[in-house]
């Protein structure tokens, strides 16, 4: 049963129609589309009405350059009205500018607006996406790092506990190294194995004071439902746990979807719906349920639209079906070398 509407947490969609205008190149898997079809999935759920959609504001350059160099936001800046190529995948059109200041204001206004209690939770349709960008490069049809940069501002408030979970199917490789050596960041990302960019090995744990809060599950090709569900619960569920975040940002990539064209992972709406729950259970503790769940990739359109609705009805307070695994199988040597590298860090992960 839902719960009375008095109960619902208050949840913010961030979206404007710049990001729409933002230009990959001509047959770019990373369209306008996708936004479209996340929007369609929310109104078809009955979703969308319940949502108070927010017109984002532009990331300032002091918010950028917590996390990115000051020549990288000159050279995406130099791009508007133009069209400039960055590497094969990495394109940015006349009004792509525009729309990274927008998609980073996004998150960080989204960050602000939780930590003021102005809502609970938020989601943020943007676009370009952000986690492979580095500190210095545009890469993986990111310009700008959403995510870094609202937990770089989380940080300036002063909070002292923000974890990061990007469940997106490429291993987001920015981000992790924007907080490689940063004890107050848990960074934490389940992706397929090897596959692009290639980073995102199991043993890669962070360095310095950050050594351990870097996770890394890699995940190889065909993985579906009961699987993610089984690493949620028994690997991201615990150590989330037990890091107890002020503030849960999730990296949202519908692309380990099981009809997506750029990867080889078979989730479907269930098991977005449970990595959700995990990510929303993490948030129970000292971040107050707070959360702000930011888009990356995912490329076939019914998967966005589909998965979307279903995250997002959790987000709204909805319920779902938990996922089950069996007993034992082929996860349980995956599963064993998690606690074998893990449990120097995190011994809540022992079996």
């Amino acid at each position: 049963m839902a719960p009375p509407a008095a109960a619902r947490p208050r949840v913010l969609l961030y979206d404007d129609p710049v990001f729409r205008e933002h230009d990959g190149g001509p047959g770019h898997p990373e369209r306008p589309e996708r936004l479209e079809a996340l929007r369609r999935g929310l109104r078809d759920a009955g979703l969308e009405a319940r949502l108070d959609v927010v017109a984002p504001r532009e990331a300032t350059g002091a918010e950028l350059r917590r996390v990115h160099t000051e020549a990288h936001v000159a050279r995406v800046a130099a791009t508007a009205g133009r069209t400039v190529r960055f590497d094969p995948d990495t394109q940015a059109g006349p009004r792509s500018y525009a729309a990274a200041l927008k998609a980073a204001g996004a998150a960080v206004q989204a960050v602000e607006a939780v930590l003021e209690s102005k809502a609970e939770r938020a989601l943020c349709a943007v676009r370009p996406p952000g986690h492979h960008a580095e500190a210095d490069r545009a890469m993986g049809f990111c310009l700008f790092n959403n995510v870094a940069v609202a937990a770089a501002h989380a940080l300036d408030r002063g909070l002292e506990r923000v974890m990061i979970v990007d469940w997106d199917v490429h291993h987001g490789n920015g981000t992790q190294a924007m907080f490689y050596e940063e004890p107050r960041v848990l960074y934490l990302s389940s992706h397929e194995y090897p596959f692009y960019p290639g980073t995102g090995a199991l043993n890669d744990a962070g360095e310095g004071a950050g050594r351990g809060f870097t996770v890394n599950l890699p995940l190889p090709a065909g993985m579906g439902d009961p699987e993610y569900a089984r690493v949620y619960r028994e690997v991201v569920e615990p150590i989330g746990r037990a890091f107890d975040p002020q503030l849960l940002l999730v990296s949202v990539g519908f692309d380990p979807h099981a009809a997506d064209p750029l990867a080889g992972m078979e989730v479907t709406e269930p098991g977005f719906a449970e990595m959700a729950a995990v990510c929303l259970s993490i948030a129970g503790g000292a971040a107050g349920g707070r959360g702000v769940f930011v888009l990356e990739g995912g490329y076939d359109l019914d998967g966005i639209a589909a998965s979307a609705a279903a995250v997002t009805k959790l987000l709204l307070g909805g319920e779902h079906a938990p996922v089950t695994w069996p007993a034992s199988g082929l996860m349980d040597r995956l599963m064993e070398a998690y606690r074998r590298e893990l449990q120097t860090y995190w011994p809540c992960v022992r079996g």
